[in-house]
């Protein structure tokens, strides 16, 4: 019942063009945080503008997506600003990664990405601000755990010298198991949903890594990069495949695979390397970035009102 009402607030907010004259209601209370069905509203049209396939969704599973992503933001700003006073991002990093999000979307430009928010009610600074909250939250994780990340650089040079190299380009499904839950039950329905919605809106649905928001899209990622074991999943399958989970740290990883392309190394191999490793890391981050997240939540009281 108590989504039912939360739907029907909602559909009420995303229809009229108007917002103001309609009630903010408080849906949830993490902590001393508040999350309302405008931050929700807000949040679908955040999702909707940067991926066009979810529109294909039921409304419900929606809401419960912008649900859980805004739960997740707000649990990483809770954490950051223990740590810092201001999200502090370096201009030009900034730019490239505003850069990365409008080209995943097929924009060339920034007034074509500000005109593209502006379909959907949204501002620039809104998705600069977001970018700021994941850019700081990656680099506090790394701070945490950078003792534990694992890093063979002599290995990959090696391998980036000698060998003609595959590279995939890679979605993922990042999941984990509640209670009472098995895996080859929760497999099925994520194979369900992949058949009815695609991979992409899949991912949005059940996966807990960052790059849901995208798909899971990973983008173009070097086989250096790739974990052995990782890599012997991935040598099943063919494109528009997808791998059966994999056990990580996290949880379980589905892995489908778009596109691969052989390239023989005739570049700079320095800064191949450099790529290399700077994947692998981000990829160890990840993993511990959703395994604190997991720690938080435990610790976090979350009111559903």
């Amino acid at each position: 019942m108590k989504n039912k009402i939360i739907f029907l607030i909602l559909f009420f907010i995303i229809s009229l063009k108007p917002v103001t004259s309609f009630e903010n209601k408080i849906l949830i209370q993490i902590n001393n945080e508040i999350i309302t069905t405008i931050d929700i509203s807000n949040e679908i049209k955040y999702l909707e503008a940067l991926n066009k396939n979810i529109k294909n969704l039921e409304e419900n599973v929606i809401i419960q997506i912008a649900k859980n992503s805004l739960i997740k933001q707000k649990i990483k700003k809770i954490e950051l600003y223990k740590n810092i006073n201001e999200l502090t991002v370096e201009p030009k990093y900034l730019n490239y990664l505003i850069t990365k999000t409008y080209s995943n979307i097929g924009l060339n430009n920034v007034k074509e990405f500000e005109e593209h928010l502006n379909m959907y009610g949204l501002k620039i600074d809104s998705i600069k601000e977001r970018i700021k909250v994941d850019t700081v939250w990656k680099q506090l994780i790394y701070t945490k755990y950078k003792n534990q990340i694992k890093i063979d650089k002599k290995k990959i040079t090696n391998e980036v010298t000698n060998k003609k190299t595959k590279i995939f380009k890679l979605s993922e499904i990042l999941f984990k198991l509640d209670k009472d839950e098995n895996l080859i039950e929760k497999f099925e329905k994520i194979k369900k949903s992949i058949s009815k919605n695609g991979f992409e809106n899949a991912a949005l649905i059940y996966s807990l890594s960052d790059s849901s928001n995208n798909g899971g899209n990973l983008g173009w990622i070097n086989s250096n990069a790739i974990s052995a074991n990782i890599l012997n999943k991935l040598s099943s399958i063919n494109i528009n495949e997808f791998t059966n989970p994999i056990i990580v740290p996290s949880g379980f990883l589905i892995l489908k695979i778009s596109d691969f392309k052989v390239e023989k190394n005739l570049g700079n191999i320095k800064e191949e390397v450099e790529k290399i490793i700077n994947n692998k890391v981000n990829e160890q981050i990840n993993q511990y970035s959703n395994l604190y997240i997991n720690k938080l939540k435990k610790d976090t009281i979350i009111n559903e009102l």
